[in-house]
């Protein structure tokens, strides 16, 4: 099946792009932290470095409140030196092969950082591919879960969001996210 970039959900535009999140001019972008919050590999640390160390410290703050992040929540601060304004951290599962509750705990990642979003009342947001580095998650599941967790929230709850996007860094996680994409469409 070819791949799919963009749907309409409701009032809200989902697409998928190729490049850089820490380049992304939306309003918020998500990042696929560590429990720490203290920036780390991948997406994490390349988001804390882009952005600055008003992030960290935010973070620092965060974490001395309320402790380490459980997996599935998320936080959000301020976006430091980034285009967006705000960064959403969230934890995803590390994956032990999916008898762990790992697709609940993912989706929930993604419900958190939708529901801070709307609760900030904002219009954009950008995701990266959660789980799916570091982690060890499954490509196509991860896009799976992703993708019928964002869906089912933008047709569930009245929200501010216009326009949400994946942003994945590679054309071989754009083609799979494009190809699931396109099933989710040809469900609607």
């Amino acid at each position: 099946m070819s791949g799919v970039d963009e749907i309409v959900v409701g009032k809200t535009k989902l697409g998928l792009v190729q490049g850089d999140i820490t380049r992304q001019a939306t309003e918020a972008i998500v990042n696929a932290a560590n429990p720490n919050l203290m920036g780390g590999g991948g997406v994490d640390g390349a988001i804390h470095q882009a952005g600055g160390p008003a992030i960290l410290e935010e973070c620092r703050k965060i974490v001395s409140r309320i402790g380490r992040l459980d997996t599935g929540k998320a936080v959000i601060t301020s976006g430091g030196k980034l285009q967006a304004k705000y960064v959403i951290h969230t934890i995803g599962p590390v994956w032990h092969g999916g008898s762990r509750g790992e697709a609940e705990l993912l989706a929930s990642a993604y419900r958190e950082s939708l529901k801070s979003a709307t609760d900030y009342k904002l219009k954009s947001l950008s995701f990266p591919s959660i789980s799916s580095g570091a982690y060890g998650y499954p490509m196509a599941e991860a896009a799976r879960v992703a993708l019928s967790t964002v869906i089912a929230f933008l047709r569930g709850v009245s929200t501010s969001l216009e326009e949400v996007f994946f942003v994945l860094y590679d054309s071989k996680t754009y083609q799979v996210y494009s190809a699931e994409l396109a099933e989710s469409a040809s469900q609607m």
